[in-house]
């Protein structure tokens, strides 16, 4: 493969990761936004991690499974209460990881 295509390939793949990204920084910096807009927009991080979350927990080996044979699934619940209660992102990632382990450990 020609290198000025390898490189426009990278240029361009740059562009398109960066762009959406800086583009609403210039454009609403210093600008007021209406509450509302500011109420949906606080919804993005819980929407976009509820969507990186959901197909792993309800679906793990491809096809949906919500038994209790769904160790990802059990481990969750005490998870979300300990992210809940506490509000420790490191926390909350922590124990998942040990409830998981531990399940790994006495369940299979």
């Amino acid at each position: 493969m020609d290198q000025s295509i390898i490189f426009m390939t990278i240029v361009g793949m740059g562009l398109v990761t960066y762009l959406p990204r800086v583009l609403p920084m210039l454009l609403l910096s210093g600008r007021n936004l209406a509450p509302w807009i500011g109420r949906w927009l606080s919804f993005v991080p819980a929407t976009v991690l509820a969507a990186l979350l959901a197909p792993g927990l309800l679906c793990p080996e491809g096809t949906l499974n919500t038994s209790d044979e769904n160790l990802f699934l059990l481990v969750a619940l005490p998870t979300f209460l300990v992210a809940w209660k506490f509000k420790s992102f490191f926390g909350t990632v922590a124990v998942g990881m040990v409830l998981v382990a531990l399940g790994r450990y006495f369940l299979t």
